[in-house]
């Protein structure tokens, strides 16, 4: 067995981590903070096993005008972070056709069917149940023509890759959601999704089951990662670490941190907000407020609300236009209540042109693997991925890795 270091320690490298753990596997764990602060402390707490496509950018041109205007709350832009993601945008919109859509969601269906399968024994191991309601995820939608093309995406769904879902009409759905104001067109019900009421606690409560375990988690810079001989060392609070192996976990700072190695990975980070709120009454489960692109969810803080996607520079100060447009919408459907103060969190989903995880070994860097690039489904998806890596790092084969592997996806 190997000795292993695995770079981040969000969703994905925690569970990466006590993957490899799980196969006798010597595994240190460093971040330069402590496990599940950065994007899988601030996402929207949905293991969504509904999720069966990846998000492809539209081709119409009236959804692209909507966009390109700032009629849509789902997705606003800065002119300097479109221009630093031009190549990688290209590529993602090239991939978005209905028959690049329809591969991706060959792999990514098989990812998200089994999300909640591998979260179980983890969540049970590490005493986390508690933090899981089992009551699906819900898909609100205002309009008419709206809900009719929702209802029709789950029956599809169903169809294509057995997603389980009810359609609701919105007098019955208002019925069932007591906390609502108005009465909605209706409401598609994905019955299998989970949520999570602090998804950074649950990163956390899997990274010490990692540490109870007899894992190894330490502080230190990602940067400094560097080869050892025929292995690999990074520089750490308690000084170097060195393994035979590396796994690069890191998310939307991936592809910035592999530039060192040579290594050109294009990716689309879409920025996230989020705020919380204290709502005389929460729904019973979490819900998308379609026509506004936000995400309502209970968590232990409060209700949270969580944006669609903001396409700004890396380094770009804070800007939650789109939790401002939303809110006078969202307060008439739901009320909302005092918003609570609090440091207005951010964070990026590091998204791929090819819509997939890259997973797997990196061409030219012998004993360095990778697992990132999941879009907005790395909570999701930190159990799988993390599997898979683990059974690559083994030798294994199967079209699934072929498919997710940095040899295809750099190609």
């Amino acid at each position: 067995m190997s000795e292993i270091l695995v770079l981040g320690a969000g969703m994905v490298g925690v569970s990466t981590a006590l993957a490899l753990q799980a196969r006798g596997h010597e595994v240190t764990l460093a971040d330069r903070r402590e496990p599940g602060r950065e994007t899988s402390y601030g996402n929207a707490g949905i293991i969504q096993v509904e999720a069966a496509e990846p998000y492809a950018i539209p081709r119409d041109l009236k959804t692209l005008l909507s966009f390109g205007l700032g009629r849509s709350n789902d997705v606003s832009y800065s002119l300097s972070g479109i221009r630093s993601m031009v190549p990688a945008l290209m590529r993602y919109f090239a991939n978005s056709s209905p028959k690049g859509h329809a591969k991706a969601a060959e792999s990514y269906s098989q990812l998200t069917g089994r999300a909640s399968e591998d979260h179980q024994p983890l969540i049970l191991a590490s005493g986390s149940d508690n933090l899981i309601t089992r009551e699906g995820l819900v898909i609100l939608l205002r309009g008419a023509q709206a809900f009719d093309e929702a209802a029709a995406e789950a029956e599809r769904f169903k169809a294509a890759y057995g997603v389980q879902s009810r359609i609701v009409a919105g007098e019955d759905w208002r019925r069932e959601e007591p906390a609502l104001r108005l009465t909605p067109a209706g409401a598609v019900h994905y019955t299998d999704s989970w949520s999570v009421s602090d998804p950074g606690a649950l990163t956390q409560a899997y990274a010490k089951l990692f540490e109870t375990r007899g894992g190894r988690i330490v502080t230190g810079d990602a940067d400094t990662l560097a080869r050892s001989g025929e292995g690999w060392q990074i520089a750490t609070s308690e000084g170097p670490v060195s393994a035979e192996q590396a796994v690069i976990c890191l998310g939307p700072w991936s592809g910035v941190f592999l530039r060192r190695f040579g290594v050109k990975v294009p990716m689309v980070l879409k920025r996230g907000y989020h705020a919380h709120y204290d709502a005389p009454m929460r729904p019973r489960r979490p819900f998308l407020d379609a026509a506004n692109g936000v995400v309502l969810s209970n968590m232990r803080l409060g209700m949270r609300m969580t944006s669609g996607a903001q396409l700004v520079p890396q380094d770009a100060a804070a800007d939650p236009r789109q939790l401002r447009r939303a809110e006078a919408a969202v307060d008439a459907l739901i009320e909302l209540g005092p918003r609570l103060e609090e440091p207005q969190w951010y964070g990026s989903r590091p998204c791929l042109p090819g819509m997939l995880p890259m997973l797997g070994a990196l061409p030219g860097q012998p004993g360095l693997w990778t697992n990132f690039g999941h879009g907005h489904q790395g909570f999701t998806l930190g159990p799988t991925t993390g599997t898979l890596l683990a059974e690559a790092m083994e030798g294994a084969h199967s079209p699934l890795l072929d498919a997710l592997s940095p040899a295809t996806q750099l190609a």
